[in-house]
Formats: C-alpha cells, sequence, structure tokens
C-alpha cells in the first residue's frame, strides 16, 4: 500500500510537469543558441558565482564567529534569528532591500547626510547580490554552524593541550568540518541564486541584468515566444540539474557526533579575538536586520485605513489564505506518500526515483507550468488559474516538506514497525494508531513551512496576476509597479508578519538539533 501511495505521488508530480511542458513543446520552429541567450546564461552564472562566494566566505565567518563563543549572552537568539530570512517571502526581501538601499534608503540617506555626492544604486548586479547575500549569508551559517558544533568536545581539549594556535585550529580542526559542509552548502546556495525570480524580477533594473528565470518568464508573459522559452527551460535544467548532480555526487561525509552534548572551548580568549567576532557577529546581524527593521518602520507609517478600505485589498487576503492551506495540505500529502514509500523500498532505483521527484519540480520554473496548464484551459477563465496557483505552489513546497517528513518517517518506521507488523496493525489502521501520535510535529512541521512558503511566493502567480487573480505578493508587486509605496509597505509589513509567524509555528520544537538546523 506504501509503494502504491508513493507511485501514485511520483505519477502525479511527473504527469502535471509533463502535461505542462507538451503543449509548449508543440509549436514548431528552430532556436538557436544568440548573443542574448548567451548573455543571460553568463549573468546568471555569473551573479549565482558571486552571491555563492559571498555567502559561503561571510557565513562560515559568521558560524566560526559564533562556534568560538558558547557564552555570548543572546547566542541562542541569534542563532533563532538565523532562520529568519528563510520564511521572509522573497518580495518582501527585496523590498526590505530597496529600503536600505534604494535611492531614497538609509544608505543613500547616509550618504546625503555626509555631504557626499556619492549615491549607491542598487538597481542591476549589486543590487541582486546584496538580496542573495541577504538570503543566503544566514543559511550558509547554519550549515556551517550545525557542523563544527557536531565536532566532539574533546577536539578542543586535545588542541589545548597541543597549544595550537589560530592558523593550526583552523587548518587541523574547523577546516576539516567547514569542508564537509561546504559542497551541500555551496551547491545550494548556488542552486538557490540561479534559479531565483522574484529578486531579480525585482532588482534586476534591466536587460543586462537578466537570469535564465527571467528570461522564460519574459519570454511568454510579454513576447509569448513558446520555443525559446522552451530552450531556456532546457538550458535552466541542465544547470539545476549539474547542480542536483553535485550535490550528490560530492555530498557531506560521515561526521563525528558530539555525543556528550557539551562544548567548552578553550581558543579564542585574546583581546583581539574578542574583537574580531563582535564585528563579524555585529556586522552580519547589521546586514542581515536592517531590511527587517525597514520593513517594520516602513510598515507602521504607512497609511492603513486607505489599505483597509481598499476592496483589492481584502479579495488578495482571502485569495492567499485560501491557496495556501490548499498548497499546503497537498504538498504534506504527496510528501508523506513519497517518505513512506522511500523508507519501504528495497531497490535502490525505486528510492533513487522517489527521492528525485522531491526536487524534481525545482528543475522546470513555475512560469513554465503556468503557461503550459494556461495553453490547456484555454485562457484560464474560472477556477481554473486558482487550482492551479494552488498546485503549482504545493509542488514547490514539496521539497522542504519531503526533506522534513523523510527523516523522521525513517526513525519512526525503525522504532514501531517490527511491532506494529507482530500486533497486526496496518494500513489506515496504523496511520491512525501509531503513526500520527509520533508524526504529527513533523507534519505540523511540514505544513507551516509549506504555508508560510505559498503564501509568499510570486512565482506562480506571476503569469495570472491582475483584476481576476490577486494575491498578497502580487499586490504588492503592482503596488511598486506603479509607485504606491506606503501600501507596499504596509502590505509587505502583514505579509512579512503572517509568513514569520507560520515559519515560527514551523520550526517550534521540530526536533532534533540537525533537523532544526535544515
Amino acid at each position: 500500500m506504501a509503494q502504491a501511495g508513493g507511485g501514485l505521488a511520483l505519477a502525479f508530480i511527473a504527469g502535471f510537469i509533463a502535461l505542462a511542458l507538451a503543449p509548449l513543446l508543440r509549436f514548431g520552429g528552430e532556436f538557436s543558441i544568440d548573443r542574448q541567450v548567451l548573455s543571460t546564461l553568463r549573468f546568471t552564472l555569473y551573479q549565482a558565482s558571486l552571491s555563492t562566494l559571498i555567502s559561503l566566505v561571510f557565513g562560515a565567518a559568521l558560524a566560526l564567529s559564533l562556534a568560538r563563543r558558547p557564552n555570548l549572552p543572546g547566542r541562542i537568539w541569534i542563532i533563532r534569528l538565523m532562520a529568519a530570512p528563510m520564511g521572509l517571502p522573497a518580495l518582501a526581501g527585496a523590498f526590505g532591500v530597496l529600503a536600505v538601499w534604494g535611492r531614497q534608503g538609509w544608505v543613500n540617506d547616509i550618504l546625503g547626510a555626509s555631504g557626499t555626492d556619492l549615491q549607491f544604486n542598487v538597481y542591476g548586479l549589486s543590487g541582486i547580490l546584496i538580496a542573495h547575500s541577504f538570503f543566503n549569508i544566514p543559511l550558509a551559517a547554519r550549515l556551517f554552524y550545525a557542523s563544527l558544533e557536531r565536532l566532539p568536545s574533546q577536539y578542543w581539549l586535545m588542541a589545548a593541550h597541543l597549544g595550537l594556535g589560530r592558523v593550526s585550529l583552523l587548518r587541523f580542526v574547523e577546516w576539516p568540518a567547514l569542508r564537509r559542509a561546504l559542497p551541500g552548502a555551496g551547491g545550494l546556495v548556488f542552486m538557490l541564486c540561479a534559479t531565483s525570480f522574484t529578486l531579480v524580477l525585482t532588482l534586476g533594473g534591466g536587460p543586462a541584468a537578466t537570469t535564465l528565470e527571467v528570461a522564460i518568464y519574459q519570454a511568454l508573459k510579454f513576447d509569448f515566444e513558446p520555443v525559446r522559452a522552451v530552450f531556456l527551460v532546457g538550458l535552466q535544467m541542465l544547470l539545476a540539474g549539474a547542480v542536483l548532480a553535485f550535490l550528490k555526487l560530492f555530498g557531506a561525509a560521515e561526521e563525528e557526533k558530539n555525543e556528550s552534548g557539551l562544548l567548552r572551548r578553550f581558543d579564542g580568549q585574546s583581546a583581539l579575538a574578542r574583537t574580531w567576532d563582535f564585528l563579524v557577529i555585529a556586522g552580519l546581524i547589521a546586514f542581515c536586520g536592517a531590511p527587517f527593521a525597514a520593513i517594520a518602520t516602513s510598515g507602521l507609517v504607512a497609511s492603513y485605513p486607505h489599505l483597509v478600505t481598499d476592496p483589492l485589498f481584502w479579495r488578495a487576503l482571502a485569495t492567499s489564505f485560501m491557496l495556501g492551506p490548499i498548497a499546503a495540505v497537498t504538498a504534506v500529502i504527496l510528501a508523506y506518500g513519497l517518505a513512506i514509500a522511500h523508507y519501504g523500498s528495497a531497490s535502490r532505483v525505486w528510492k533513487g526515483a522517489l527521492e528525485a521527484a522531491g526536487s524534481l519540480i525545482l528543475l522546470t520554473p513555475p512560469v513554465v507550468l503556468a503557461t503550459g496548464w494556461f495553453l490547456w484551459l484555454k485562457g484560464g477563465s474560472g477556477y481554473g488559474p486558482y487550482v492551479l496557483v494552488a498546485l503549482i505552489n504545493a509542488l514547490m513546497s514539496l521539497p522542504f516538506a519531503f526533506h522534513v517528513l523523510q527523516p523522521a518517517i525513517r526513525t519512526h518506521f525503525e522504532r514501531t514497525g517490527r511491532l506494529s507488523e507482530s500486533l497486526g496493525i496496518k494500513g489506515f489502521e496504523r496511520l491512525r494508531i501509531v503513526d500520527f501520535a509520533i508524526l504529527k510535529r513533523p507534519l505540523t512541521t511540514a505544513f507551516f513551512f509549506a504555508l508560510s512558503l505559498s503564501l509568499g511566493d510570486l512565482g506562480a502567480v506571476a503569469l495570472f496576476g491582475g483584476d481576476n487573480l490577486v494575491t498578497l505578493p502580487w499586490l504588492i508587486y503592482a503596488r511598486l509597479g506603479s509607485y504606491r509605496t506606503s501600501d507596499a509597505a504596509a502590505l509587505t509589513l502583514l505579509l512579512t508578519l503572517i509568513c514569520m509567524i507560520f515559519a515560527v509555528l514551523g520550526t517550534r520544537d521540530s526536533g532534533t538539533r540537525e533537523g532544526s538546523i535544515r
């Protein structure tokens, strides 16, 4: 029964994507690589590589400083705050970056007050790098920090006995831990930057700063060139597939664990080390915290009476809260079916197919899925676009839901599988009596994560957004495009609070240290 459920989930995912691509592939014609495509591909790789390098370097520095200060006051809250950008919608993050680094932002206000003629231009490569760094430095830091925390406490005691200096300690103790996390962290950050849509669409500033994802959107939304779009999708799928293969091939090795749970560091007691750690932690907290502060200050002074009397706002709010739970429930059901079948299968090929299904959606941009199904629906009238957006959001949330459920289900079934079989408890009876009580927490975590991601997503609704289908992210994007920044600020603060609340509910008591880090 478990294998049948996994097969149905796999068939649904593959069928949904294949049917979306089919109408686009029917368009005849040939398309070859031209200068514009080469420029787009080059910029995609360039900005993703730079963003990844910046995120890894500063993320590693932050992780090293935090790991060296186990008794730092407020350290646990700093670690928890590093998860905040992961729950923030990309559009809200873009608004925060604009509020800090934009033409009327804090940085240019400070430059103007200092009497200089310099002005920072946030649009283009610089803005994209800042936005990607804001989201991915905390992510890389958490992955590196988790690897450092798993080092046995005996390592630090032995290093103190041997009198290892700063360079030797980094070379022989800390670097091996960072190196184990490097392929996974680097590959994940690179793929997130290479397939970034909302941030590049908002901060790109023109054709010179266009990625493959945005080029696909432009080819379908404005030019309607399906042949060109399919060709670009193929390039992006090759790129993303190479990254996924890299992650699979060079995954982290098995790490030693700190079984005692006690950690005492003997290094970093000099004034220079303390000053360095303070500057690193304070600087990166300021960099990552400034957009949140800008969202809060801009949103608090916005005109809410005007907003609450706008019928379009209430339509957007109702639509978001209608589609979000549907997408979250669908994502959890699919992830549960894949995870159950993955554990119960003895075939490595079948396990690989089920595991790949959880990440298959990362290879296909949401706008391509939306366009393909738009053509099947012959215009997208009625309830079709609503169902379509909910399903695409569900598939976009599926990798995260699967990542939460798969280890929890594996651990649970290893502990209770034989006992349940000996008692003859199977099928839905087992789900009701045994599984749900134990898996309620990871299921809740997966649901709230998927709900937060769905509510803040702009990619799926980017093609259909308008008078007929309006969500909160689309309304924010429309208000920014029409320079109604006060309304955009109020909406961004509201969306941020909603998504952050659901993200906090998802991470609350979500399991082991490793699980919560990811």
